[in-house]
């Protein structure tokens, strides 16, 4: 039997995915958590199997939140749920701990068959997520820019996206302020932006914005 945890920070995501699942007899519980803190909370208090983590949470990062979580120490598996498997995503969130990755495109059935086999222990990859994985081991064959950037540099960047100050930016990473704006640099030169107004253009230029995905 599974417990998992529904990480989203939209009601009516949760809901639907609780009633999917509800549906489902080899899972025994379902929780759900608004924001990366309370999930990081919630798999300490009560040791989800699976959590099924929304790439686009406010404050805490889905990387942040996923190494948070494996951090515990309670063998809780992560499976991000994402509008899109644009790269670099698929890749940098498995390194950071994840073991599945689906597009919220995805129908029941694969969202069920997901959670059982990360539940086993297993890698669990959507149809476009290991397209783009494949694609990324292939020399010549960067998507975007974006590749170029580090997993930090990668938050940052999203941040940045979302209209945070380096001071607000720096208190939800746990960083100093100077370490944000020399990632902020960092990313500005290997992007060649020279601005956050320019480098909002190139995100949603290639589609990395959530809101953006189609």
């Amino acid at each position: 039997m599974i417990h998992v945890l529904i990480v989203d920070d939209h009601d009516l995501v949760r809901a639907g995915l609780r009633r999917i699942l509800a549906d489902s007899p080899d899972i025994k519980s379902i929780s759900d958590a608004a924001t990366g803190e309370e999930a990081v909370q919630l798999c300490r208090k009560r040791r989800p199997d699976v959590v099924l983590l929304d790439l686009s949470l406010p404050r805490l990062s889905a990387f942040e939140v996923t190494s948070r979580i494996q951090r515990t120490g309670q063998g809780a598996r992560v499976i991000i749920l994402a509008s899109h498997a644009k790269s670099p995503y698929p890749t940098r969130l498995l390194d950071a701990g994840a073991c599945g990755y689906l597009t919220k495109d995805c129908d029941a059935d694969e969202l069920l068959e997901a959670i059982r086999t990360v539940q086993r222990g297993q890698r669990y990859i959507g149809a476009e997520a290991a397209k783009q994985l494949a694609l990324s081991i292939l020399p010549g064959t960067a998507e975007s820019p974006f590749d170029e950037l580090s997993s930090r540099e990668l938050e940052v960047m999203l941040k940045l996206t979302e209209g945070n100050r380096v001071p607000d930016i720096a208190s939800m990473m746990c960083l100093s302020p100077k370490t944000v704006a020399t990632y902020k640099y960092r990313i500005y030169d290997k992007l060649g932006t020279r601005n956050e107004v320019d480098l909002l253009r190139m995100v949603m230029r290639y589609g990395l914005l959530e809101n953006q995905a189609g």
